[in-house]
């Protein structure tokens, strides 16, 4: 009998859209032959199901099920795709966590610490991590653009510490524009990070590990053509993504271990990106961790999967099957 699978795309966040896309490249990927597929969006506290009929169908809370045609229908497995709360920071694997339904992603710890950038990057660099100078505000704390200057220096970038697709996020250049990027990321987060700008080659790599086995994907070098990987460039097609990366083979090695590494140290599971900066003398510095990837046909995952020579039909086949 096929499992039924729910795709959780939407959120509360600015990346309600691209969640959205996610998951229609998701759906396009699982294989139907195996499994029975509903898209399930979710606005605050309005959850349906997206039907084939164009209409919708309100979820019960209560046991995450809806009415199809005067039939319940429950879900077997849960493939969460939300950039944002409530999917990516813990919120909904703890509630997947009390219905007993399996989910692809990472658990209630590892989802809530890797939402968070800068709380992150400190846990990792107490094992080795390299990573940037930083420091965090949250709402309602000042600082000044002369403290800015001396501890962390421009250039610089100011981003929100929760969140992605580069929302909310400035490159500083001069003192003059410090202020006001604090402000502009305070409008998508409660937590500000700054941090030191660091001049290299951007690199992300992709990982998943089942009980059986551990697959490290082929590394992405991304050249953007903006100022940085703003959200232009990644969605718009404003830089150059090269899989794989132009690196020697020491340098692949090493970031794919560090990869394997981190996502071992945070207890992941399912699909995780880790973005990286390449720095003088080939030193690795982590950027930060993502545990719900975009998965459009064009993200950097089925990128990756591709020039792995991996089908991503069986790889979601990996991630579903492996929670049972």
């Amino acid at each position: 009998m096929k499992r039924t699978i729910a795709i959780v795309a939407g959120g509360d966040t600015s990346e309600f859209e691209v969640s959205l896309r996610s998951a229609q490249g998701i759906y396009s990927f699982i294989d139907k032959e195996k499994y029975t597929l509903y898209i399930v969006e979710m606005h605050g506290l309005d959850w349906h199901v997206q039907l084939s009929d164009g209409t919708k169908a309100p979820v019960d809370r209560n046991d995450f099920s809806f009415l199809l045609d005067g039939t319940k229908i429950t879900f077997d497995f849960a493939y969460i795709t939300i950039h944002g709360t409530p999917g990516e920071d813990g919120r909904l694997q703890g509630y997947f966590d009390m219905m007993h339904i399996p989910y692809s992603c990472c658990g209630v710890l590892a989802a809530a610490l890797t939402y968070d950038k800068f709380a992150c990057n400190q846990y990792l660099n107490k094992f080795g991590v390299s990573i940037a100078d930083s420091l965090m505000l949250r709402r309602g704390q000042q600082i000044s653009d002369e403290e800015v200057m001396e501890k962390i220096g421009l250039p610089c970038f100011i981003k929100p510490s929760l969140g992605g697709s580069s929302f909310g996020v400035t490159k500083v250049k001069t003192q003059e524009q410090i202020q006001p990027a604090i402000a502009k990321a305070f409008e998508e987060a409660p937590e500000v990070v700054v941090e030191a700008f660091m001049d290299g080659t951007e690199l992300t790599c992709g990982c998943y590990k089942t009980k059986d086995k551990s697959v490290v994907f082929p590394i992405t070098e991304v050249v953007t053509h903006n100022e940085y990987f703003d959200y232009k460039a990644k969605y718009n097609g404003e830089s150059d993504e090269i899989t794989p990366a132009r690196i020697s083979a020491e340098l692949t090695g090493r970031v794919q271990a560090l990869t394997s590494a981190i996502y071992d140290i945070l207890g992941a599971s399912g699909i995780i990106r880790v973005d990286y900066i390449i720095t003088d003398g080939g030193k690795i510095n982590l950027l930060e961790v993502n545990t719900t990837p975009g998965m459009t046909a064009t993200s950097f995952i089925p990128q990756q999967v591709r020039a792995a020579g991996l089908d991503i039909k069986d790889v979601m086949t990996d991630i579903i099957e492996n929670r049972f």
